[in-house]
């Protein structure tokens, strides 16, 4: 059965909402959508059966941009902006994960509007905002992690020194969401896993940020309970649909969760990406037991909170069952097993990012040293 919802955006939710897309743009009357991907979902059946095919047959005229994977640098976007130009398209699907999403986000943006996209950089002062429209945009997760889907910003890394940059606008949040489960189950047991502890991740800092929010509090503890209930689930069978809906609204409810803020955990995710391309929901996973443990003294109540949510009682309760849940999904902690070097390249760059300043406690450089050092 599809589900509908709207928060923030349009979602349509449920196995077979795929279907619904040729309908979707015909809506609109696109004729030639823009179909940005990466290599990766390229090769996965699914991507010609299920999304270019029904286009196709349905009259439509797609074009296809996947040329790029690993995390998005503004490479990317520029060349996927000069493809959109050159075949005069007039909508832009966006299907995979948060990379290929943040690409097509910053396309759609830079479609109608002038300037560099750094020039559209968040917190950056006289930053520009899009003054024109953007092109119709719906958005196809086909991972459960990033929940990128329903946010109004894209991640890009400079070309040359490699930072993340926060791209922001309102009008980059997609006009549509079609949430499939089903096309998350062709997922390697790998990536499942490292998006899951990447959606995890954004729900355990949403809730632990310092701002006020109490909305994003609730949603953040639901999606935390979901997790509890299906991460390892899905891992271990692929095809569980059940299990696959409930982490892929889990990712949806990081994404809105986190508007409250995020913390130490992303900005040490974000130097490891910059200067190691560590995947996203990797990083998270390496650095979340000494994120969390650091965090745990200094507002031990509210993880006493997430213990009681997922039935267990303390602090204590609450960070084993973080380390516990990253074993379960076979990732292998310990930053040297990732060819990571604690530098101090490394340490300043996590100290630059914006994230921590939500951190319910202060981060000092020397923290950020100690947390490497632990997560070693």
């Amino acid at each position: 059965m599809i589900q509908q919802f709207n928060f923030p955006t349009p979602v349509r939710f449920g196995s077979g909402a795929i279907r619904e897309l040729a309908d979707a743009l015909k809506a609109v009357s696109s004729e030639r959508p823009f179909v940005i991907t990466d290599r990766q979902v390229l090769t996965v059946p699914f991507f010609l059966d299920d999304i270019v095919n029904p286009l196709q047959n349905a009259g439509l005229d797609p074009r296809v941009f996947g040329n790029f994977s690993g995390n998005p640098i503004e490479e990317h976007v520029m060349a996927g902006l000069a493809s959109y130009r050159e075949n005069d398209c007039d909508a832009i699907v966006m299907v995979g994960g948060g990379a290929p999403m943040d690409v097509a986000k910053a396309v759609a943006l830079l479609v109608h509007n002038e300037g560099d996209l750094f020039d559209y950089e968040d917190g950056k002062e006289g930053a520009r905002t899009a003054i024109e429209r953007l092109p119709y945009m719906v958005a196809i997760p086909t991972t459960a992690g990033t929940g990128s889907e329903v946010g109004r910003s894209s991640v890009i890394s400079d070309n040359v020194t490699k930072a993340k940059k926060i791209i922001f606008d309102p009008k980059m949040l997609p006009n549509l969401v079609i949430a499939d489960p089903e096309l998350t189950t062709s997922l390697p047991k790998s990536v499942t896993a490292a998006t899951g502890i990447d959606a995890l991740t954004h729900l355990l800092e949403a809730f632990l940020a310092k701002n006020y929010h109490p909305m994003c509090d609730g949603i953040a503890l639901e999606g935390i309970s979901l997790v509890a209930k299906h991460l390892a689930d899905v891992i271990v069978k692929p095809d569980d649909t059940e299990g696959r809906s409930g982490m892929l609204i889990a990712s949806l409810m990081g994404a809105v969760a986190f508007q409250k803020g995020l913390g130490v955990n992303h900005s040490c995710a974000h130097a490891l990406s910059t200067h190691f391309d560590t995947h996203h929901g990797l990083a998270n996973a390496l650095m979340l037991p000494a994120c969390m443990a650091f965090n745990a003294k200094a507002v031990p109540e509210r993880f006493e909170i997430i213990a009681r949510r997922i039935g267990l009682e303390t602090t204590e309760d609450c960070l084993s069952w973080i380390s516990a849940i990253i074993e379960v999904a076979g990732i292998k902690i310990g930053l040297r097993h990732y060819g990571v070097e604690i530098t101090d390249d490394l340490i300043n760059t996590a100290f630059e990012d914006v994230c921590h300043q939500n951190n319910p406690c202060l981060v000092s450089k020397d923290d950020f040293r100690k947390l490497f050092q632990q997560a070693y």
